[in-house]
């Protein structure tokens, strides 16, 4: 078995997996008539998993396929990368003990599906970005780019929060303890490490493309 047919199967699995988590913890508030949709859709690491899903399971076809990298789609997986790997950051930073919500007072979310989205999927997918030396190698410069989904998300999530008063994340809340500056101080923070998160991405991914080179120019040279 090659190894563009195991990335592309690998790839294939773990957007299944994300999609599949997104529609188990669906079913699941469903059977227990706690589903909001207007609400479960609107959270950064929902939105990251289906996106992120698709995307992944596109380029896994395209691998199978050997259909070559574009520069584009390079650039998005660096921000599905990037992405859920923030997700995990952040819930196991700030959100993990987080008190329940009100109306979910006595619910426990589906263990499974709760671990792939916010812990393994992410682990899985950073380790492809990182050892994917296949498709067209990115500038630094290009990581710019890993901020513009973020961002979008986050305006819309503040334009949606101002209108009627629903927050995804207490942290966003202009409303909150520490009121407009600690909102801005966040949003910040995040497009900030969105961004370097990116170069070190890029970074990473270059020194092993580099690593890879000089261990396949060293028998020739010995030759």
């Amino acid at each position: 078995m090659n190894r563009s047919l195991l990335v592309g199967l690998a790839r294939i699995v773990v957007g299944l997996s994300l999609l599949g988590s997104v529609a188990w913890q669906v079913t699941d508030r469903l059977a227990n008539n706690l589903f909001r949709p207007a609400e479960y859709f609107a959270y950064f690491s929902i939105v990251s998993a289906i996106l992120v899903g698709i995307l992944w399971i596109t380029s896994g076809v395209l691998r199978l396929r050997q259909v070559p990298e574009s520069t584009t789609l390079a650039i998005l997986r660096l921000t599905g990368a990037a992405s859920m790997i923030v997700v995990a950051v952040v819930y196991h930073a700030l959100i993990s003990d987080a008190a329940v919500d009100p109306r979910d007072i006595g619910y426990d979310w589906p263990v499974l599906p709760n671990l792939i989205i916010h812990t393994w999927a992410p682990i899985a997918i950073a380790l492809d970005y990182l050892f994917s030396t296949r498709g067209p190698a990115l500038r630094l410069r290009q990581a710019l780019w890993v901020a513009v989904f973020p961002l979008t998300w986050l305006a819309f999530s503040v334009v949606r929060g101002l209108i009627d008063g629903w927050w995804p994340y207490w942290f966003i809340d202009p409303n909150g303890e520490g009121g407009v500056g600690s909102m801005l101080a966040y949003v910040l923070a995040i497009a900030s490490f969105f961004v370097i998160l990116g170069f070190v991405l890029i970074a990473l991914n270059l020194g092993v493309r580099r690593l890879l080179r000089r261990n396949s120019a060293e028998p020739k040279a010995q030759a």
